[in-house]
């Protein structure tokens, strides 16, 4: 089997996330994905049938919608993100030592491909969310289609006025709300319907699919076997956990760059940094001694560490509850460091 590592985008390549930055192209757009962003991981979390972490790019569509934004203007938002520093010469040196360097994206393929190319990866080595937004346009969309979608909005901005983003009484509003606009109404719209079949975020499970998929190519065999144990994934946040979990259960390497509470306790290894070159020391070591020798080099790192460390390297396996919290809190500080606003997301 090749050395494979597969990266999350946003987050461990690039701190941007841009559906929240193109929703801020709409009048009070940050606030409205914040509520749905919040929706997204209440449905996770109670495992919806049919919803995966990370659907909030098929959520805000319609929104999207309602306001004219095209392929152009996710591309324009694309350019303005940075790459979380060390990417570049990070990918340039995997590559040169014959990993083979995928991205399993969430993003929109505006921004994946764009990114992607960016960091180094050829488009063709990523697995992202098609999203031929332009094409959505010349559907049979009626005026009452798109006033459905007004409603909603002034739905949730009244959710905005009145409750704090924590607040569990928001979070009912928000459930009852949305779950009305999302499973009810545009479920009996039929242009709504036409396009929601169009779009398949990748996330979730789906993430796992696409990893499926690149462990298949890589492969060599009439009968291609999956190896999660050969595989290196790196991830951040919910839309990875499920990723992040098979490869960890199947003995391979689950890398956690800076994690949220939903990817955390999924991982092998977590690394809280603000250079993703910081990450070759895990790949080093897992790659020429194993994962037991891994292990040992990382505990070492931990004994090592103290308050003010530019990195933080921790094994997940196996940590306390107490442990386990205080890890929790540095991955979040660093997290803030690099994501700003970002951050707040799940």
């Amino acid at each position: 089997m090749e050395k494979i590592i597969c990266f999350d985008l946003e987050g461990p390549l690039s701190p941007q996330d841009n559906a929240f930055e193109l929703m801020k192209l709409i009048p009070n757009g940050d606030k409205i994905f914040e509520i749905i962003s919040k929706y997204d991981d209440i449905l996770a979390l109670e495992d919806r049938e049919g919803y995966e972490p990370g659907d909030t790019l098929k959520l805000i569509a319609p929104f999207l919608m309602l306001h004219g934004i095209t392929e152009q203007d996710i591309k324009e938002v694309s350019d303005r993100a940075e790459l979380v520093k060390g990417t570049k010469e990070l990918i340039e040196g995997l590559q040169e030592n014959e990993w083979k360097v995928h991205i399993i994206s969430t993003s929109y393929e505006q921004h994946a491909y764009n990114t992607a190319y960016r960091c180094g990866v050829s488009t063709s080595k990523v697995a992202c969310t098609f999203f031929p937004l332009n094409r959505f346009y010349s559907s049979a969309l009626k005026t009452e289609d798109y006033a459905i979608v007004e409603t909603a909005e002034n739905s949730i901005n009244r959710i905005i006025d009145l409750y704090p983003i924590d607040d569990l009484a928001g979070d009912r509003k928000i459930k009852t709300v949305l779950d009305q606009f999302y499973w009810k109404t545009l479920r009996k719209n039929s242009s709504w319907k036409e396009i929601y079949k169009k779009i398949s975020v990748v996330g979730g499970r789906r993430k796992v699919r696409a990893l499926e998929s690149i462990l298949r190519y890589h492969s060599y065999t009439p009968q291609p076997q999956i190896y999660f144990s050969d595989a290196v994934v790196v991830g951040d946040s919910i839309t990875d956990y499920r990723m992040l979990e098979v490869v960890e259960s199947a003995g391979g390497l689950a890398i956690v760059f800076n994690g949220n509470e939903y990817a955390l306790s999924h991982g092998t290894v977590g690394l809280a940094t603000t250079d993703m070159r910081d990450i070759q020391l895990i790949l080093n070591a897992w790659k020429e001694e194993g994962r037991d020798v891994l292990k040992q080099v990382i505990l070492r790192k931990e004994e090592e560490q103290t308050d003010g460390s530019k990195s933080y390297y921790h094994w997940i396996i196996g940590k306390k509850q107490e442990e386990f919290t205080e890890i929790l809190e540095i991955h979040k500080k660093f997290r803030k460091l690099v994501r700003g606003e970002a951050a707040k997301l799940g």
